[in-house]
């Protein structure tokens, strides 16, 4: 028996088999991470229905996916970095708008929300931390991807890009609540704004031990010594991670106060909250592109304050070492009459004289905190 046989022999089953059954999900739908694909096809890591929020089937051929929900229930889809060729039928069976499938087919899309009719396609920015024994002026911090998701009255087609933002955590959170899972496609499209939202706020919580790194060793004793390209590629991640979070905000605003054919009014509230998930994480941001302007221009207050002291240290030398200098080359123009040149006391005289000045013009130096 296959795999996707077993699977929905033992999802079939209650009580103590239950677990085995989640296991059984984990290992051919869920881990979007895994190279390995399903047998559905090339691309296609999960095909599943459910009626009224419970599962009825899983891993089944399409076609027979899409009859089974025609009379009631809904179809969940999950694809992983499809082509043309592979997503050129699922289109055609769900009948997909070619611009959408063109989109979510090619990728490096802005967040967005489009309608086509009775169907909403979304694209979501999906955002990771990458983890790292350093922070250096060429470290990766924020990994991207993307994840677009169609939403009809009896479907749902998920598209990732990228290889993290899996959807398992997500698939087995929902099923564990059919009351909410039975209001249809858009509550998961609800639970993956939540989940991408949620993710955002994650990084920037992550980011904050960074840029407290950054902050100590500027302000640290040596600060001006620290490396300002860390500071400049701080800046350039955080700038990745704000263009995935702002531009989702007018999508989960029209998601939470426009009403749409395929939105479940109740489902409305939720979209809500995430946008204020959403903002709090702008915000963050917000703050953090502050705060690492401020800590890049006290640092560049430091090297100008560092150069000004070794300049003046540089000056106040060059002072010094200006009088005998000056006294060595007045003597050393060969004239035949010079002070005291005749007089036995007359050199150790002008050397004294010459040191003198020197300590004098040093400790005025120093006083004044040249030197």
């Amino acid at each position: 028996m296959s795999m996707a046989g077993n699977l929905r022999k033992v999802t079939g089953r209650v009580g103590g088999l239950r677990r085995v059954a989640r296991l059984a999900r984990r290992r051919l739908q869920v881990d979007l991470s895994h190279p390995v694909r399903s047998p559905l096809g090339s691309s296609v890591v999960s095909c599943v229905t459910y009626q009224d929020g419970v599962r009825t089937a899983g891993g089944e051929d399409l076609d027979q996916a899409v009859r089974r929900v025609r009379g009631g229930g809904f179809l969940w889809l999950g694809l992983h970095e499809p082509t043309n060729e592979e997503f050129a039928d699922i289109a055609r069976l769900l009948d997909l708008h070619p611009l959408a499938v063109e989109d979510a087919v090619e990728a490096h899309q802005r967040p967005k929300l489009e309608r086509y009719g009775d169907m909403l396609f979304a694209v979501f920015k999906t955002v990771c931390y990458v983890e790292h024994e350093e922070l250096t002026a060429t470290s990766e911090v924020v990994g991207t991807g993307e994840l677009m998701v169609f939403v009809g009255r009896d479907f749902v087609v998920t598209v990732r890009h990228g290889r993290h933002g899996s959807l398992g955590p997500l698939l087995e959170g929902l099923e564990s609540d059919p009351d909410q899972l039975a209001k249809g496609p858009s509550a998961v499209l609800h639970a993956i704004a939540d989940q991408v939202v949620d993710e955002y706020l994650s990084v920037t919580g992550a980011l904050q031990a960074d840029i407290d790194e950054v902050e100590t060793a500027v302000f640290s004793e040596n600060g001006a010594r620290a490396d300002p390209g860390r500071m400049y590629q701080l800046k350039r991640e955080l700038l990745e991670l704000k263009r995935a979070v702002v531009p989702l905000g007018r999508p989960l605003q029209e998601l939470s106060d426009r009403p749409m054919r395929v939105v479940d009014p109740e489902i409305q509230a939720y979209f809500r909250d995430v946008a204020d998930h959403l903002l709090r994480a702008a915000e963050q941001i917000a703050s953090f592109d502050e705060l690492l302007n401020s800590i890049l221009q006290a640092h560049l207050a430091q090297v100008t304050v560092a150069q000004n002291e070794d300049m003046r240290k540089i000056t106040a030398w060059a002072a010094v070492v200006a009088v005998p200098t000056m006294v060595c080359g007045v003597y050393g123009m060969n004239f035949a009459h010079m002070p005291e040149l005749h007089w036995r006391f007359g050199y150790p005289l002008v050397l004294g004289l010459i040191s003198l000045a020197c300590l004098a013009l040093h400790r005025g130096f120093r006083r004044n905190g040249w030197l």
